[in-house]
């Protein structure tokens, strides 16, 4: 079974009382979640951002060579509409690099 990570604080025993006070105004009795300032990003603790980022420029490239996305949606078992999105995504960021750079 796996563990739950998560791990509840009593607010009494790491808040003043006048916060706590403050916070009842708002909520009261409910569970409240207080991001960490530290927190990675999505897919960043596991590498899968990354490997996600390296398949969909495999995915762009294999299109600028030729394949149609019928092809690459059954190569990666992705939706045509996802495969389109991607190559979409891919363009449209690549477009807005070239409009960024100031000219020379």
């Amino acid at each position: 079974m796996k563990e739950n990570k998560k791990k509840y604080v009593n607010a009494k025993e790491v808040l003043p009382k006048e916060l706590i006070e403050q916070i009842q105004k708002y909520v009261e009795g409910k569970h409240v979640y207080i991001p960490s300032k530290s927190r990675k990003p999505w897919g960043s603790r596991t590498g899968i951002r990354e490997e996600l980022k390296q398949r969909n420029a495999e995915i762009v490239r294999r299109h600028r060579s030729g394949m149609d996305v019928l092809q690459l949606a059954d190569m990666y078992a992705l939706s045509e509409e996802r495969i389109q999105s991607i190559i979409y995504e891919a363009e449209s960021n690549e477009n807005a690099e070239k409009t960024s750079k100031p000219k020379q």
